[in-house]
C-alpha cells in the first residue's frame, strides 16, 4: 500500500472510532517544512466545524485512537489542530528494503486512448505541436508503466479543402518531372508557394477547387496525388517524433480520412434522434447546456448547407470508434485550450447520442501556449511560424557548444550522444515541468542552466550517482545491503524514494506531468544534500553504513532514471 494510503485508512479508522462521521476525510498531506514533521492529517478542523466542537480536542480524541506502531515515532498537535506526523526511520528503512513495484489488479486495468500530436499534414509541424505530442507521450508512458492497455491515437488532418490546391501543385512539379520527396522538402515553403499561385491565378485555383470535389468522390488520379502528399508529409512527422523521443509511430496514426465513410450515418443518426436539425440549409446541433448568458443555445455544425463535413463530424465518428473498436474505458484529448468549446460540443452530443455510454470517462485536457520573452506566441525573428525541426537542431546545437565546454575530454561520438540527450530534454522538460494548463516563456539559457530545476540539472544528477559507481567498481543494480537510515539526510531521501509511486498514481489521474518533474527535481537535491553530509566512498566510513548509503545512491539513480524516461527524456552515464 502507498505511503499515503496507508497513513488515510490508519486515521480514517482512528476517527470512525473517535465517532466523527463516516464522511469526514483525515486530509492527510505532506509536511510543507521538516520541523511541522513528516506528513499532517488535517482534517480535525473540518470535522470539528462540523460537529461544534474544539478542533485541538477532536485531534487529541483522533490520536487516543490512531495506531500507528511502527509506522511513526512521534505524533503532535499543532496550532489549531493539525496532527504532525514524524515517521520512524527503521519504518522507512524496512519500506525501502521491501520496495517492489506494484502491479496493476486486473480489474483495475483499463484501455485508454490517448488523442495527442494530432499535425496538420497540409503543412511541416511546428512549435504549437510540441506541448499536445510531449505531454500526450508523458501521459501514455505514465499508464503504460501503471500497467493499463494505453492506445495511442494520432488524429492527422489529412482532408480538407486545401488538399485540392496541394495536390493541383503537386501535380505541377511533378509534370516538370520532378519527384514527390524532392518537391515536397519544405512543407511550409510548397504550401506558400501553391497559396500564392492559388490566390493569383484564376485557372489554377479552378482546377484547386475541382480536385477538391474529385478528391472526395475518390476520383483514382486525385487519390494517387494525395496519397503522394500523405506519404511525404506523414515521414516529416515520424522524423519530428523519432528526434524527439516521442513513443507515436506509423500505427498509431488515426488520420481525419480515416472516418470519411462514418460522416453520413452520423449525421443521418444524429438527425434520426432529433439532435441534429435543419438550420439554414445545414444541419446543426444546438446544445442548451452550454447556453449563453442570454439563453442562446451552443450552435454546432455538422454538416453545412453545402453537403459538407466538419471537425466536429469526424470527432463524433472518431468518438463512436475509439468506443466500439478500440473499447475505450477511457479516453484523453491534448488539445490546446482554444479548443476548450469544440470538445465540450463534442463529448455532450457524443453522450446525448449514445455514442458514449456512462461507463466510458472522456477528458480534455488544455494546455497554455509557448511564448516567446516579449509575451506573446513564440515566433521567428521575422514573426514567422518556427518550424519543430528547426528548433530541435539549434537545442542540440546549443547543447553541444556546453558540453564541450564544461568537458573536453569526451570523445566525438560522446559529445554528440550527450548534446542530443541534453538538447531535447531540455526543450522537452521546460514545457513539462510547467502546470500544463498554464502559458510559459520560451528561454534558451533558462532550459538549458545546469542549475535549478531544468532536466540538465536532473541528467548531472544521475551522472553524478554514476560516478560513485564507477569510482567504487560496483554495479548499482546489483547492491543488495540492507539500508539503515540514521542521520536526517538519509532520511529525508529515504522519504522522498517512497512517494515516487505515490506521485506516478496522481499524475495518471488528474494528467499533469509537471508534478512529476517537481518531485523529480525535489529528489535530486535530496541526494545532493545527502551526498553533501553523508559520505558514502570515504576510508573512515564503516563497511555497513557505506553498502547502506551505497543503495540508497543506486535507488535514486534508478528512480531518477525512471521518472526521466516517463517524460521521455533520456540519462546518460557520462557528462
Amino acid at each position: 500500500m502507498r505511503l499515503k494510503a496507508l497513513l488515510t485508512q490508519r486515521f480514517n479508522a482512528a476517527m470512525r472510532s473517535a465517532g466523527i462521521p463516516d464522511d469526514c476525510s483525515p486530509m492527510i498531506a505532506l509536511s510543507g517544512k521538516p520541523q511541522f514533521g513528516d506528513y499532517q492529517a488535517n482534517g480535525a478542523m473540518g470535522a470539528a466545524k462540523r460537529m461544534q466542537t474544539s478542533p485541538r480536542d477532536l485531534a487529541a480524541k483522533i490520536l487516543d485512537h490512531v495506531d500507528l506502531e511502527g509506522i511513526a515515532e512521534k505524533l503532535e498537535i499543532a496550532g489549531p489542530g493539525f496532527i504532525n506526523i514524524y515517521l520512524s526511520k527503521p519504518f522507512l528503512a524496512e519500506s525501502l528494503n521491501q520496495a517492489k513495484r506494484k502491479t496493476l489488479a486486473p480489474e483495475h486495468k483499463q484501455t485508454v486512448v490517448i488523442d495527442y500530436s494530432s499535425p496538420n499534414l497540409a503543412k511541416e509541424m511546428h512549435v504549437g505541436h510540441l506541448r499536445s505530442t510531449i505531454i500526450g507521450d508523458s501521459l501514455a508512458r505514465v499508464l503504460e508503466y501503471q500497467g493499463h492497455n494505453v492506445k495511442r491515437q494520432n488524429h492527422m488532418g489529412d482532408w480538407g479543402t486545401q488538399f485540392g490546391m496541394l495536390i493541383a501543385e503537386l501535380e505541377l512539379h511533378l509534370g516538370e518531372g520532378e519527384q514527390a520527396e524532392l518537391a515536397l522538402d519544405d512543407l511550409e515553403q510548397f504550401y506558400q508557394q501553391s497559396k500564392k499561385h492559388f490566390d493569383e491565378d484564376p485557372s489554377f485555383a479552378d482546377k484547386a477547387r475541382d480536385y477538391v470535389v474529385k478528391l472526395q468522390s475518390g476520383d483514382e488520379h486525385c487519390r494517387k496525388l494525395w496519397h503522394k502528399f500523405i506519404k511525404v508529409s506523414v515521414a516529416h512527422s515520424l522524423d519530428i517524433y523519432q528526434r524527439l523521443n516521442v513513443g507515436l509511430l506509423e500505427a498509431h496514426i488515426q488520420p481525419e480520412s480515416a472516418y470519411n465513410d462514418a460522416l453520413e450515418s452520423v449525421v443521418d443518426d444524429l438527425s434520426k434522434q432529433g439532435i441534429a436539425v435543419d438550420s439554414d440549409g445545414a444541419k446543426v446541433v444546438f446544445l442548451s447546456e452550454l447556453a449563453d448568458k442570454n439563453g442562446h443555445p451552443s450552435p454546432m455544425i455538422v454538416k453545412k448547407s453545402g453537403g459538407g463535413f466538419l471537425y466536429a463530424t469526424s470527432d463524433l465518428a472518431a468518438l463512436c470508434y475509439r468506443v466500439n473498436e478500440l473499447q475505450a474505458d477511457r479516453i484523453l484529448y491534448f488539445i490546446d485550450a482554444r479548443q476548450s468549446l469544440h470538445m465540450k460540443q463534442v463529448f455532450i452530443t457524443g453522450r446525448k447520442a449514445g455514442y458514449v455510454p456512462k461507463r466510458v470517462r472522456i477528458e480534455h485536457h488544455p494546455f497554455g501556449t509557448m511564448m516567446g520573452e516579449n509575451g506573446r506566441p513564440f515566433k521567428t525573428r521575422s514573426g514567422g511560424t518556427v518550424k519543430l525541426a528547426d528548433l530541435l537542431v539549434e537545442a542540440v546545437q546549443r547543447a553541444e557548444k556546453l558540453v564541450r565546454e564544461k568537458n573536453n575530454n569526451l570523445s566525438e561520438e560522446l559529445v554528440k550522444d550527450i548534446a542530443n540527450k541534453v538538447g531535447i530534454g531540455a526543450v522537452k522538460y521546460a514545457d513539462l515541468s510547467v502546470t500544463r494548463t498554464n502559458d510559459y516563456i520560451f528561454n534558451w539559457d533558462s532550459m538549458l542552466s545546469f542549475e535549478g530545476n531544468t532536466a540538465p540539472y536532473l541528467q548531472y544528477a544521475y551522472t553524478r550517482i554514476s560516478s560513485i559507481f564507477r569510482k567504487a567498481g560496483k554495479n548499482p543494480e546489483t547492491i543488495s545491503a540492507a539500508i539503515d537510515i540514521v542521520e536526517s539526510q538519509e532520511k529525508a531521501l529515504a522519504l522522498k524514494l517512497i512517494q515516487f509511486e505515490e506521485v506516478i498514481d496522481q499524475v495518471a489521474i488528474d494528467c499533469y506531468p509537471h508534478s512529476l518533474c517537481s518531485y523529480l527535481y525535489d529528489l535530486a537535491s535530496a541526494f545532493m544534500t545527502f551526498y553533501e553530509f553523508c559520505p558514502v566512498l570515504k576510508k573512515d566510513v564503516p563497511e555497513a553504513t557505506r553498502n547502506s548509503r551505497l543503495k540508497l545512491s543506486a535507488l535514486s539513480a534508478a528512480t531518477l532514471s525512471q521518472g526521466l524516461d516517463l517524460l521521455g527524456i533520456e540519462v546518460m552515464e557520462q557528462m
